[in-house]
């Protein structure tokens, strides 16, 4: 297929394609790079790419809302109030991913926060007469005042 005509009306020059044999084996490690959330920069970006994308879903799909409701209020055709609210439903949906994004983001950082802490619990019980705890508290207490000059 020759496409001449059309890159002389857009003034551009035919790229040519590199193109394989079918009896070659290609290997796809070298082709592809390999795709791992390895740090918390790495997520950190995905967090911030994937909220930048339903916010931009969310406010194309309220202007097309907005203009599907324009269409109905002129027209009054049950087809295009249907049209209006689906995308209504679609605009609802994508802020409850958003949610869920959020939802999502907050329970790993509470997974990474209790790796890195680590649990001491201490139970001390005495054995013994209230007497003999007040004595020791006591003794602990006068034990610990710093000497008066």
């Amino acid at each position: 297929m020759s496409f001449d005509s059309i890159d002389n009306v857009l003034n551009v020059e035919p790229q040519e394609k590199e193109v394989r044999t079918t009896g070659e084996i290609i290997n796809v490690s070298d082709d592809v790079p390999s795709i791992g959330v390895t740090s918390m920069s790495d997520q950190q970006k995905d967090y911030e790419y994937a909220r930048a994308q339903l916010y931009s879903l969310i406010e194309k799909g309220q202007e097309a809302v907005n203009g599907a409701l324009e269409l109905a209020g002129e027209g009054d055709s049950p087809r295009s109030y249907e049209v209006a609210i689906n995308g209504i439903k679609n605009v609802s949906e994508v802020a409850e991913k958003l949610l869920d994004l959020q939802k999502k983001v907050k329970e790993l950082d509470e997974v990474q926060v209790t790796q890195n802490q680590t649990n001491v619990t201490n139970n001390s019980v005495f054995v013994g007469s209230t007497s003999e705890l007040q004595k020791m508290l006591k003794e602990g207490m006068l034990n610990k005042l710093p000497p008066e000059v």
